[in-house]
């Protein structure tokens, strides 16, 4: 199928390797790739903050250049979940109402669309390294992304999983948060490090470069030498 790839912009400008990594594996699955460079934000930082008409503004293009696609897949539980489960809400009563729905209907967050949609979990990675997996909030809750990433993981060659206790526990980052709240989610930040800690891994794996890049921040600080990588990167090793 034809597949619209939405990259975040944490990932566009920060992590390129993760968007890099959805398009080698759905290529190798078959799949023709199509990216609107155009495209930045879904709009999520001013929805979280209550300011839904500058979230609507940053929205529109986003319905309009993705209307006519087959199916659109994004790297983030995040971004994921503003695009399919808040966008209808965000554009309930307006004359985009219809669209919002439409484009929520189509779009997957990129492990529940290998898992759910194409029935592919192997995909012929190997990845030699102890990992712990970080539950993103939006995934968890919103698009019930619990048990797609770790069937994925559970076939990746050499890769052994190793469950924190504080796995579903928000990180602390949440977007604007993190800012408006520097010391509540820089707390919560350091409870999560210190539980992936206790697991010995060598890596946190998650579906957020979000939340990764904020627990990155933390483990640095910490000069712990656990690192954080998106699953889409430990999907795509040879």
């Amino acid at each position: 199928m034809k597949i619209s790839l939405f990259v975040p912009c944490y990932i566009d400008a920060i992590y390129p390797k993760v968007a890099i990594s959805m398009v080698r594996i759905l290529e190798k699955l078959g799949h023709t790739i199509e990216f609107p460079e155009e495209l930045t934000c879904c709009g999520q930082p001013p929805f979280n903050s209550g300011y839904w008409d500058d979230a609507r503004r940053s929205a529109r293009p986003v319905l309009e250049r993705l209307k006519d696609a087959e199916v659109v897949v994004i790297g983030s539980g995040s971004c994921g979940a503003m695009m399919k489960v808040f966008y209808p809400e965000l554009f309930a009563g307006h004359p985009e109402e219809a669209s919002a729905k439409a484009l929520s209907a189509k779009t997957w967050e990129f492990t529940d669309f290998l898992v759910t949609k194409l029935g592919v979990t192997d995909l012929g990675a190997t990845f030699p390294h102890k990992v712990t997996f970080h539950d993103g909030c939006h995934g968890l809750r919103e698009l019930k992304t619990k048990k797609q990433p770790r069937e994925l993981l559970a076939k990746v060659r050499g890769l052994e999983l190793v469950e924190m206790k504080e796995a579903e526990t928000c990180c602390g980052f949440g977007g604007t948060f993190a800012t408006k709240y520097a010391s509540v989610s820089t707390a919560m930040g350091e409870v999560k490090c210190a539980s992936a800690a206790e697991t010995n891994a060598d890596f946190i794996v998650s579906a957020d470069s979000s939340c990764l890049m904020h627990v990155q921040g933390l483990l640095d600080r910490q000069r712990r030498p656990i690192r954080t990588i998106h699953i889409a990167e430990v999907l795509a090793s040879e």
